[in-house]
């Protein structure tokens, strides 16, 4: 019964996986364009999310900074979620619903992107941060899921979108760092040519 409900995950995960291939290949592609022309004219990017989201900020910061499988330059990217300090002293002194707007007003410029991850689309403060990331002229590349929630609504036509067809939390995460992955075998690619990866 246990084994039949793990295989049960395995699948739903590659039908899912599947199914968004098609529908997410060129948004995705749009989110590689942005982010590869932000970091090549000297911009970054600042990602936020929260819970499982904060964790693939932090990865795909990761993977910018260090690498992704191949052997490049580094690149300029920023998790907010990982300064405990600023975190606790914003959500203290102010609200919680500003830990990132305020980080994005600190640290963001015309020209960088906001990655901005949210499997709702609801999460206060990544809307938040999407308006400051506005503000600095900014453009965001949102990760969500089920229909966009919110931050359907919050996106300008020159954001990028990239929203996963499903309602389940878990799903949506595993999608969001294929997601990830692909930006960042797409801008590896852009930078060193369709090369083989590291082994």
């Amino acid at each position: 019964m246990l084994e039949q409900r793990i295989e049960q995950h395995f699948i739903d995960s590659a039908d899912l996986k599947y199914q968004s291939a098609q529908i997410l290949s060129k948004p995705i592609a749009a989110a590689v364009q942005a982010i590869f022309a932000s970091v090549t004219s000297g911009g970054k990017v600042l990602a936020c999310g929260n819970g499982g989201s904060a964790a693939d900020a932090q990865h795909f910061a990761a993977e910018f900074v260090g690498r992704y499988e191949r052997e490049r330059p580094e690149l300029a990217a920023i998790a907010l979620t990982t300064d405990s300090s600023i975190l606790t002293a914003i959500a203290n002194d102010y609200d919680f619903n500003v830990i990132f707007s305020k980080q994005v007003r600190a640290f963001g410029a015309a020209g960088d992107v906001l990655l901005a991850l949210s499997t709702s689309g609801n999460s206060a403060n990544v809307l938040a941060a999407i308006e400051a990331a506005h503000e600095r002229e900014m453009t965001v590349v949102a990760l969500t899921g089920r229909s966009g929630g919110k931050m359907t609504h919050a996106l300008r036509e020159t954001d990028v979108h990239i929203c996963v067809p499903h309602e389940r939390t878990a799903r949506i995460q595993e999608v969001h760092l294929l997601v990830l992955h692909c930006i960042c075998d797409g801008v590896d690619t852009q930078l060193l040519g369709d090369q083989e990866p590291l082994a």
